[in-house]
C-alpha cells in the first residue's frame, strides 16, 4: 500500500506543491528563528566578553545568593592592593593581569577639549580590551594612547602632548584630599547585555568635564602626558563611549583623584594564564585563589561566556527566541488550515482511485494510514527544504553585514534544534491537518467509483459550536470592557485597580481580545458565509460571472469559513500591530513634546555669543536663542525648596520658536514668571503660591555645594548683585505655569523671566544657555552630523555642555518604526501561507464543479466568463475577510493602545490608511494570481470530456 501512496503522490506532484510551500515557509521560518537566536547568544556573548580583551580568566566578585549587604560593601570597596598583583603576576603559570579600574578625563590641545573613557593599561598588548593600532601601549609614567576619534577631533597624532584632567583630580587639588576616588572603579566592566555601560553616560560625561566647580575652564592646571599610541574598540567593549583611551598607571591614578595606583578601588582583576594544559592551568588557578580577598574567586573566560548567554535566556531558549518562536508557531497553525484543504483537494481528485481501491481489497484503516503517510512524507521532505531555505536565509544575513549597524558582528551558528524543531513540527503538524481528508478517505465506498458523487459538504455547524463561541466573545467583551472602565477611573483620579494592580488589568484586557478573536474564529461557519452572502449578492449585479461566482461561494461553507479564517488571522494580527504602532508614535509624539520640549541645548559658564551665533547657522538647526542663566533657589506652597535655573528671555514669541509646547495666551513681562508644571526631579506637580521669591547668593551656594557641581559656585562663596561675597539677590514674580519638560534635566525647574531682570542688575548672569530647535530631515543632514557640529562650534570652551534630547525623542520613533516593521513583517509570512490556501480552495472548487463548468460551457459561456468567475470568488474570499480582519485588528490596536499609551499621555486612535490598504492590495493581488490554474485547470477541458469524466 506504501509503494501505490508514493505512485499516487508523484502522480498528484502539482496538487501537493501549495502545501509543500505552506510548510516550507513555516519550517524555514522556524529554523531561521532558532538560527536568529543563536548568532544574537553569540554576537551578545561576545559583545559582554568583549572587556576582557585577551583574558582568559578574571577574578571577580562571587555571585551568591546569601552575600548580606555588609558583604556587598566589602566587595565594592577592595583596592587594587587587596589582590595584590605583583604576587599574582610571580605566580607561575600566569602571563600578565590587569587591574579592572576605568573612568572619564577631559582630553585638551591648544584651545579643543574631548571628553574620553580611559582604562588601565598591562604590560602585554594582548590583555587589553582595545587594539592599539598605532604606537604602542603606555608602559612609563606619563603616557597615553588617545581613542582615534579622540585624537582626530583634537588632532593629535603619536608623539604629540596632550593634557588631560578630571573632575576627581581638580577635587582633590583644590581640597588637598588625595583619598578622593571618584572614578568609576571597576566601571569598565559595569555594562548590559547589549553592550551598553549600565553606568549613566551623562555621569560620566560630568565626571570627565574639565570645568571647576565654579566653572571656571582649569584645562591649563591638567596633567600634561605623551600620546604613545592609538586605539581602536572593534568589539565594542566601550560602544557606548566610542572606545576608550589606556592610561599608564601615575596618570590615571591621578585622573582618580589619589596619589597611589594601590588604592584605587577595583573588582576585577583581568588574567592572561598559560592553558596549554588543564591540570596545569587548574593549579595556577588554585595558587591565584589563595591570594585573594574573601569573596572573590577566579573564573575562567568559558564560564564567564555561558553566564552571559544565560543571563539573556529562559531556561535554554534566548527571550529572542521565544519571541520570534511564536510567530512560527503562528504560521505553521495557518498552514495547518491551508494543509487540511489540500489534502481535502487531493482526497476529492482521487474519489474514483480510492473506490476502486476498495474494490480491489483495500479496508478502511490502510486507506486511512495511506493518507497520514501521503502527509508525513509531505511534511518530511517540505520541512527538509524549509530548514534548508531557513539556514540559507541566514547564512545571507551574517554575510550581508546588515546587522553591524546594530553595533553587532553576527555569524551563522548552528545547533540541533535547528534541524530537529521545524522538522518534527512540520512533519507532526502536516499529518494533524490530514486527518479530516484521512477520514473522509475511508468513508469512500467501491460503489462511488461506478457512479459520480457529490463533493459539496453540506454539513451544519454544530449547536455545541455556536454555544462555545457565543461564551467566548461575551466573555472577551466583559474583560475588555472591565479593562477600559479601570483605566478611565485610573485616568480620572478615582481609585481604581489600575492604579495598584495595572500588569492583572492588561492582562485581563489581553485575554478578552484573546478570548473575543477565538470566539469569532469558531464561529467563523456561521457569520463568515452569511457576510460573503450578502457581499456577493451586490456584486452579483455586475453580471453572469459574478453571478456565477456567488452562487458557488454558497456551496461548501465550512470550508469558505475554514479558508476565510487563516487569512483573518494574519490580517488581523497585521493590522492590530500597525494601529497600535500608529497609535504609539503619535500619541508618544505628543506625550514626548511635552517631556522633551527643546530639542537641543548648549550651556556653560564660558558661551560666548559669537558661538551662539556659530552654532545658530549649523545646518540642521532651524532656529535657537541665546539666554543669560542664573542659579536660583525658591520655595514652594509646600515650603520645600528647589534649585532653578533662572533664564532671562525677550518676550514669549522668542520661546515658541525654540519651545515645544502649548505657549498659547503666555505673557513673560517684568512682573511675571513662566515655570513648568511637573518638577525635574520628582516628576510631581510644583504647588506654587500666588507668588513666588527667587533668591541668589549664599543660600543658593550652600545649595550648589550640596548638590554637586552645576556650573556655579560649589565651595561655598556667594555673590551679591554687585558681584561681592555675602550678599544676596531676590525676585519676586508671579508665576504662570505651563507643562513642558527636559529645559536642563540638572535642576528641578527652568523659569523663564523676561530679559530686563538680567539687563537691570536685578540679576547678576552667571552663566548663558542656547535652546535650539532642530530640523534634520528637512535639511537634509543626520541628526548625528547635527549634533556633532554645534558641539564643534563650542570645542574651544571646556565649560560648555551639549545636550539633545532630540536624539532621545527620535529613539522612540526609530525603535516604534523598527518594531513595527518587524512585526508586521513576522506576520505577513502568516499572510502569505494563508493565501496559499485561497488556492487550493479554488482547486477543490473547480475539482467540485467539473460537471457544473462544463454544462456551462455547453450553454454558451466563454473561458473568459469562466475565468472571471473563479477570480470574482477568489476575490470575495480574500476581500470579505481582510475587510473583517481589519476593523477587527484596528480595534484590538485602539484598545491595546488605551490600555498602554493612556499611562503617558492623551491617546490618539488613528486608522492606518496606508498599511491596512497595502494588506488588502495584497490579499487581491494574491487572490487573482491564485485564481489562473484553477481557472486554466477548469476552461482547459472540453465540456463533453468534463460531463463524462464528471
Amino acid at each position: 500500500m506504501f509503494s501505490i501512496t508514493l505512485k499516487l503522490m508523484k502522480k498528484s506532484a502539482r496538487m501537493l506543491i501549495p502545501a509543500g510551500i505552506a510548510i516550507l515557509i513555516g519550517t524555514a521560518f522556524i529554523a531561521a528563528t532558532f538560527l536568529f537566536g543563536n548568532a544574537m547568544n553569540d554576537a551578545l556573548a561576545a559583545q559582554n566578553t568583549a572587556q576582557l580583551g585577551g583574558a582568559n580568566y578574571v577574578i571577580s566578585p562571587d555571585s551568591g545568593k546569601d552575600l548580606t549587604d555588609k558583604d556587598q560593601d566589602y566587595i565594592y570597596t577592595r583596592t587594587v592592593n587587596d589582590f595584590q598583583l605583583d604576587r599574582i603576576r610571580a605566580t607561575k603559570g600566569v602571563k600578565d593581569a590587569r587591574a579592572g579600574y576605568a573612568g572619564s578625563v577631559t582630553v585638551t590641545r591648544g584651545n579643543k577639549h574631548a571628553s574620553s573613557y580611559v582604562i588601565t593599561t598591562a604590560t602585554k598588548r594582548t590583555l587589553l580590551p582595545v587594539t592599539i593600532t598605532q604606537g604602542d601601549q603606555p608602559a612609563d609614567s606619563n603616557e597615553i594612547a588617545l581613542t582615534k576619534s579622540v585624537a582626530d577631533q583634537l588632532g593629535v597624532k603619536v608623539g604629540d602632548r596632550v593634557t588631560v584632567n578630571s573632575q576627581a583630580a581638580q577635587y582633590a587639588g583644590k581640597t588637598g584630599d588625595s583619598a578622593g576616588n571618584t572614578g568609576d572603579a571597576g566601571d569598565e566592566s559595569a555594562q548590559n547585555a547589549d553592550g551598553t555601560s549600565s553606568h549613566d553616560g551623562d555621569s560620566d560625561a560630568a565626571s570627565g568635564a574639565s570645568v571647576s566647580s565654579d566653572g571656571a575652564n582649569t584645562a591649563d592646571s591638567g596633567m600634561t602626558v605623551r600620546v604613545v599610541g592609538l586605539t581602536d574598540d572593534p568589539n565594542g567593549a566601550y560602544a557606548y563611549y566610542g572606545g576608550a583611551s589606556v592610561l599608564s598607571d601615575n596618570v590615571i591614578t591621578a585622573m582618580a583623584g589619589s596619589n597611589d595606583f594601590g588604592n584605587l578601588p577595583v573588582y576585577l582583576v583581568y588574567l592572561d594564564i598559560d592553558d596549554a594544559s588543564d591540570t596545569a592551568a587548574a593549579s595556577t588557578v588554585k595558587q591565584v585563589s589563595t591570594l585573594l580577598p574573601k569573596h572573590f574567586s577566579v573564573q575562567s573566560r568559558a564560564a564567564l561566556v555561558e553566564e552571559s548567554v544565560k543571563s539573556m535566556s529562559s531556561g535554554e531558549t534566548s527571550i529572542t527566541t521565544i519571541f520570534l518562536l511564536s510567530f512560527g508557531i503562528l504560521a505553521m497553525l495557518v498552514a495547518a488550515l491551508v494543509i487540511a484543504n489540500t489534502f481535502q483537494v487531493l482526497v476529492a481528485q482521487r474519489r474514483r482511485t480510492l473506490a476502486l481501491l476498495r474494490t480491489i481489497g483495500a479496508n478502511k484503516s490502510q486507506l486511512y494510514v495511506s493518507v497520514l503517510f501521503e502527509a508525513g512524507v509531505l511534511g518530511l521532505i517540505a520541512s527538509a527544504l524549509g530548514v534548508g531555505l531557513g539556514i540559507g536565509l541566514m547564512a545571507a544575513l551574517c554575510q550581508s553585514g546588515l546587522m553591524k549597524a546594530t553595533g553587532m558582528t553576527m555569524r551563522l551558528v548552528l545547533s540541533g534544534p535547528v534541524f530537529t524543531v521545524p522538522m518534527a513540527f512540520g512533519i507532526i503538524m502536516t499529518v494533524i491537518a490530514s486527518l479530516g481528508s484521512a477520514r473522509s478517505a475511508t468513508a469512500v465506498t467501491p460503489l462511488e467509483a461506478l457512479r459520480p458523487i457529490e463533493l459539496t459538504d453540506t454539513r451544519r455547524a454544530g449547536v455545541v459550536r455556536a454555544v462555545i463561541s457565543v461564551l467566548l466573545i461575551v466573555a472577551g467583551v466583559a474583560l475588555c470592557a472591565f479593562s477600559v472602565w479601570q483605566m478611565s477611573e485610573n485616568i480620572a483620579g478615582r481609585d481604581s485597580m489600575a492604579d495598584k494592580q495595572y500588569p492583572l488589568v492588561l492582562l485581563a484586557a489581553i485575554i478578552g481580545c484573546a478570548l473575543i478573536f477565538l470566539g469569532l474564529v469558531l464561529s467563523a461557519t456561521f457569520w463568515l458565509p452569511v457576510l460573503m452572502r450578502g457581499v456577493g449578492a451586490m456584486v452579483a449585479l455586475a453580471g453572469p460571472s459574478a453571478k456565477v461566482a456567488h452562487a458557488n461561494i454558497q456551496k461548501n461553507p465550512r470550508r469558505v469559513a475554514a479558508t476565510g479564517a487563516a487569512l483573518l488571522i494574519g490580517v488581523t494580527l497585521v493590522s492590530t500591530i500597525a494601529t497600535g504602532a500608529a497609535s504609539a508614535k503619535q500619541t508618544m509624539n505628543e506625550a514626548l513634546t511635552t517631556r522633551y520640549s527643546v530639542d537641543m541645548i548648549a550651556a556653560g559658564t564660558d558661551m560666548t555669543g559669537k558661538q551662539a551665533g556659530e552654532a545658530a547657522k549649523v545646518k540642521g538647526v532651524q532656529s535657537s536663542i541665546y539666554a543669560p542663566t542664573r542659579m536660583m533657589t525658591m520655595k514652594d506652597a509646600d515650603g520645600k525648596s528647589l534649585s532653578v535655573l533662572v533664564v532671562g528671555v525677550d518676550g514669549v514669541d522668542a520661546l515658541r520658536k525654540v519651545v515645544r509646547s502649548d505657549l498659547s495666551g503666555v505673557t513673560i513681562d517684568g512682573d511675571s514668571v513662566l515655570m513648568p508644571k511637573y518638577s525635574a526631579a520628582t516628576g510631581k506637580d510644583i504647588p506654587l503660591d500666588k507668588s513666588v521669591t527667587f533668591t541668589a547668593g549664599a543660600a543658593e551656594a550652600q545649595a550648589d555645594a550640596a548638590n554637586g557641581p552645576s556650573g556655579n559656585d560649589a565651595n561655598g562663596s556667594a555673590e551679591n548683585g554687585n558681584g561681592q561675597s555675602g550678599g544676596t539677590q531676590t525676585l519676586t514674580l508671579k508665576p504662570r505655569k505651563v507643562d513642558y519638560r527636559r529645559i536642563a534635566s540638572n535642576y528641578a525647574a527652568v523659569a523663564f523671566v523676561d530679559a530686563s531682570h538680567f539687563t537691570n542688575g536685578g540679576i547678576k548672569a552667571d552663566g548663558h544657555i542656547m535652546l535650539m530647535r532642530i530640523d534634520a530631515e528637512g535639511a537634509g543632514v543626520a541628526l548625528n552630523d547635527v549634533f556633532t557640529n554645534v558641539q564643534n562650534v563650542f570645542s574651544a570652551s571646556a565649560g560648555v555642555t551639549v545636550t539633545g534630547p532630540v536624539a532621545e525623542r527620535t529613539q522612540w520613533e526609530t525603535m516604534i518604526n523598527g518594531m513595527m516593521a518587524l512585526l508586521v513583517g513576522l506576520i505577513a509570512v502568516a499572510v502569505l501561507i494563508a493565501l496559499v490556501g485561497v488556492a487550493n480552495t479554488l482547486s477543490l472548487s473547480v475539482i467540485e464543479r467539473t460537471r457544473e463548468s462544463a454544462t456551462l460551457r455547453a450553454i454558451g459561456m466563454t473561458r473568459g466568463q469562466l475565468r472571471r468567475s473563479l477570480a470574482v470568488e477568489a476575490l470575495l474570499l480574500s476581500l470579505v475577510s481582510g475587510v473583517v480582519g481589519v476593523v477587527l485588528g484596528t480595534l484590538f490596536g485602539w484598545l491595546g493602545s488605551y490600555m498602554v499609551f493612556s499611562l503617558y499621555g492623551d491617546t490618539v486612535f488613528p486608522f492606518e490608511w496606508a498599511t491596512n490598504g497595502v494588506v488588502l492590495g495584497v490579499a487581491a493581488l494574491a487572490a487573482l494570481l491564485a485564481s489562473v490554474a484553477p481557472a486554466r485547470r477548469a476552461v482547459k477541458t472540453p465540456p463533453v470530456e468534463a460531463l463524462a469524466e464528471a
